[in-house]
């Protein structure tokens, strides 16, 4: 199996979008990759337990990409050794009454994980610099008192939001949360035969909307607006990875190795010692609860 490199998906520099990857090659069966996932999310796992006692660092995991590109089962997968105590995942739908009495960030501020806690965005705050810069009409709908008209939805605006939305990553970055932002890059191809297979399964068929169609017929604009999302927000504290998502156990085993390779780096996340007191008394506690 060929070795998964960060650089090789990190985005640190200006990117056009039709120059990324949507699937990769790593020379391996799908049982193999398979194998290998299972491994790394058993450590990831492991290491979520010590963030965990060690209480000063949270991780927010922040996935976007189109309809179909794979994140719910992305999400099961690569998670699916964590203690259910240490991770909490959100999927960030269209804005509730009570969301658009606040601002924009709020709702996906008040989701952001606790010291020690793993966090997931399925969909993100970016969804308000996608579909909405796709749908500008929605911005209406937030009530904003400097906006009352479509006019005012000009790139001013989105040049602001595209500020508040790197300052409030700085923020909770400097805070202690470890941020990794995936974009899921599926092909257009892909995207059609997933959505067929969804028409052609019966236990699938739920997941099919017309308005999957209606969107899908944006392509392009949103292509824009994801090229333009990732170069201006792709920062060091906050860097945006590309994971080619044609191939769904290959864009797993990306994320996961992403993921423990940086994470491993964070040497100062260890479990606590213990108080001197209690140290210095393990031998009698054992022996006082052997007694019993």
């Amino acid at each position: 199996m060929k070795d998964i490199h960060l650089k090789d998906f990190k985005i640190d520099s200006k990117i056009d979008i039709k120059n990324l990857k949507t699937k990769v090659d790593l020379d391996a069966s799908e049982k193999k990759i398979e194998k290998q996932l299972e491994k790394i999310r058993v450590k990831l796992g492991e290491w979520q337990n010590t963030m965990y006692a060690h209480g000063k660092y949270s991780v927010l995991v922040c996935f976007q990409g189109m309809d179909t590109a794979g994140k719910d089962s992305l999400i099961r997968e690569v998670f699916k050794d964590f203690n259910v105590r240490g991770i909490d995942c959100h999927s960030f739908k269209s804005p509730t009454e009570l969301e658009l009495k606040h601002d924009y960030l709020w709702r996906h501020y008040v989701r952001l994980p606790a010291r020690g806690k793993f966090g997931i965005f399925n969909r993100t705050h970016y969804e308000n610099v996608l579909v909405t810069r796709v749908h500008p009409n929605y911005i209406l709908g937030e009530n904003i008192p400097t906006v009352t008209e479509l006019s005012e939805v000009n790139e001013a605006f989105w040049d602001n939001r595209f500020n508040e939305i790197v300052n409030f990553e700085k923020t909770i970055s400097n805070s202690g949360t470890i941020i990794f932002k995936f974009f899921l890059n599926l092909s257009k191809d892909e995207q059609r035969d997933r959505l067929i297979r969804r028409l052609e399964k019966k236990n699938k068929n739920w997941k099919f909307s017309a308005d999957d169609l209606k969107e899908r017929a944006l392509w392009d604009n949103y292509q824009t607006c994801y090229e333009d999302a990732i170069n201006r927000t792709s920062t060091a504290n906050a860097p945006w990875y590309n994971i080619p998502a044609d191939d769904k156990p290959t864009a797993r085993l990306i994320v996961a190795n992403i993921l423990y390779e940086t994470l491993k780096k964070y040497d100062d996340i260890k479990e606590p010692q213990l108080d001197p007191e209690t140290e210095s008394n393990i031998e009698a506690y054992k022996k006082q609860l052997k007694s019993e």
